[in-house]
């Protein structure tokens, strides 16, 4: 069962203004076999290590070679970063809410030297211009923003995906991570667990054409 948002808990990582103090800090991960180092920050999601949904997803996401793949809600870049670093002629868009998230973002890239990318400050979709699709959507969704912003985010991936185009997102089991799976099946007309492991399920949809079925 999705959770309902528990604002006052959890606004501080998909807030577009945090109001703690800033603490940058340095950590380090290895990601499909690359060591890389990344700023964090309070108020902004997993900022003392990259945590395992993230890392199962990074692990498992299948992408083409050449293209356009969106980051969405990209904390301060973990995903989006070990994309274009592992395929460099792809063109990766990362967009966030949080502004302190986003500056995150634009500095690993260049900490990691990774030029293949774009980061964006966007509620949404609304900073992606409207004739852009993408050959893949990823992401480590917000769980606790509340099932309306996630059955939103499903339907707003459907629409900004090229036919064929496919949408992978992690999820806890014991946070919806089925529910998640059913409504994106409901959106986008089938969806499989691709993996599991330590609780988190890996979740991959693709969009076989125009129209999607209605959320009931």
């Amino acid at each position: 069962m999705l959770r309902e948002g528990r604002e006052n808990e959890w606004e501080h990582y998909f807030a577009e203004k945090p109001k703690t103090r800033s603490k940058v800090k340095r950590i380090r991960a290895v990601l499909r076999g690359r060591e890389f180092v990344f700023e964090t920050d309070r108020s902004v999601f997993a900022k003392d290590y990259v945590d395992m949904g993230t890392k199962r997803l990074i692990e498992k996401v299948q992408l083409p070679d050449e293209g356009e793949v969106l980051d969405w809600g990209c904390g301060y870049g973990a995903i989006g970063i070990t994309i274009a670093a592992t395929f460099p002629k792809l063109k990766v868009w990362m967009i966030d809410i949080n502004e302190r998230a986003v500056a995150l973002a634009r500095r690993n890239a260049k900490l990691n030297k990774v030029k293949n990318v774009l980061i964006l400050k966007s509620d949404g979709f609304s900073a992606i211009p409207p004739e852009i699709r993408f050959d893949a959507i990823v992401t480590n969704p917000p769980i606790h923003a509340g099932k309306q912003v996630l059955i939103q985010l499903i339907r707003d991936a459907f629409k900004w995906l090229k036919v064929g185009g496919s949408f992978w997102f992690v999820a806890r089991t014991q946070h919806g991570a089925k529910t998640l799976q059913r409504l994106t099946e409901e959106i986008f007309g089938n969806a499989e667990c691709v993996d599991i492991h330590s609780g988190y399920r890996v979740i991959a949809a693709v969009k076989e054409g125009e129209e999607s079925t209605t959320y009931r």
